[in-house]
């Protein structure tokens, strides 16, 4: 008789349970949270069929874990779990949510969600700590510049050289230069470690043949390249290239039922920092870039047609459909040569 398994996780223990393929309970037990103890645990129980989990901060470690041990197990979107294990209505407790989600793996009515590699989540890591950092030295400035002016000193705008030496001329007004010295200590240690972060991505990108391929892109640089091939991982996951502009929100929204139907503003779903960082590269193409290709010129056009803000928004989805079909081809950026819709596993 086949088993199936249902996983909710915490960070010390985890809940399981295991049903049977007609549905009944067969075992509900806590474990510690590691791929080795979940593992041997449902070897004890026979062997299983399938294993779900919900996405968690903890998923990717236990999932890709207890494959490398043997044991069939799918990561499930953690939305539409909520919403199944809710129209259950039980009572929300860790046994109930397991047992949830056994039956779920049971009927296979679930959404499977891909689980990035080890490697893919490092360079994602970089990312995300040069981000904290860079918006921890932004609130040092903002801070400095606020002490500043209640003492009706008024040091210059930006970050670089100018800017220090402005706020190193006010170190003689007593109490304000020792508080400066202080945060300009503390923001110098942020700028070090931001540049090493940096030094770090340009290592990512160097050992990345997919870097080094979206990099060829007017606009695309070291953190957008590494972040979107991070966040696609495997390109062969998408069926066409113009899934990836959904993937990160960059799609308008849309309701229709009955006689109504609208559509609105994007999606703004999936990767936020991977959207964030396409439409930068696509107001640098616009605004910065002087080279002319078609990508430009249709960006122009729209500009011309709709405003700034919607020729950022279009171009950064085409920035990832087009992403996306280079990964897949393995070619470079060819500045006048419509790039194919659909990517060929």
């Amino acid at each position: 008789m086949k088993h199936y398994a249902g996983l909710d996780l915490s960070m010390e223990t985890t809940q399981v349970c295991i049903v049977d393929e007609n549905g009944h309970k067969c075992a509900s037990e806590k474990v510690e949270s590691s791929p080795e103890s979940l593992a041997v645990m449902l070897e004890r129980r026979g062997p299983i069929e399938r294993a779900v989990i919900e996405t968690d901060r903890m998923s990717p470690a236990i999932c890709l874990g207890l494959r490398e041990l043997g044991v069939p197990v799918v990561c499930i979107d953690a939305r539409q779990a909520h919403q199944c294990l809710k129209a259950m209505k039980a009572n929300k407790t860790d046994p109930h949510d397991a047992a949830g989600l056994a039956q779920l793996a049971r009927t296979g009515f679930y959404k499977a969600v891909h689980v990035k590699s080890p490697a893919a989540h490092g360079a994602r890591s970089v990312i995300t700590a040069r981000s904290h950092l860079v918006e921890a030295r932004v609130r040092l400035d903002n801070m400095i510049r606020g002490l500043c002016a209640t003492f009706g000193y008024r040091p210059c705008s930006g970050q670089g050289k100018a800017f220090l030496e402005r706020i190193s001329q006010a170190a003689y007004i007593p109490g304000l230069g020792e508080a400066i010295a202080s945060l300009l200590a503390v923001r110098e240690e942020l700028v070090a470690q931001i540049k090493e972060m940096d030094r770090r991505l340009r290592i990512i990108a160097r050992q990345s043949q997919a870097c080094e391929i979206l990099m060829t892109i007017p606009g695309v640089g070291v953190q957008t390249a590494a972040a979107f091939a991070a966040a696609v991982d495997e390109a062969g996951r998408f069926r066409q290239s113009r899934n990836a502009g959904a993937y990160f929100g960059l799609v308008p929204r849309r309701h229709q039922s009955g006689e109504l139907d609208w559509t609105g503003r994007i999606t703004k779903q999936g990767d936020g920092m991977v959207r964030k960082l396409l439409y930068e590269a696509a107001n640098s193409i616009l605004t910065r870039s002087r080279e002319s290709f078609a990508l430009k010129e249709w960006t122009k056009k729209i500009a011309k047609r709709r405003g700034l803000k919607k020729a950022r928004v279009a171009p950064a989805h085409r920035l990832a459909v087009i992403m996306h079909a280079m990964l897949c081809d393995g070619t470079l950026f060819q500045a006048w040569v419509k790039v194919k819709p659909v990517c060929q596993r």
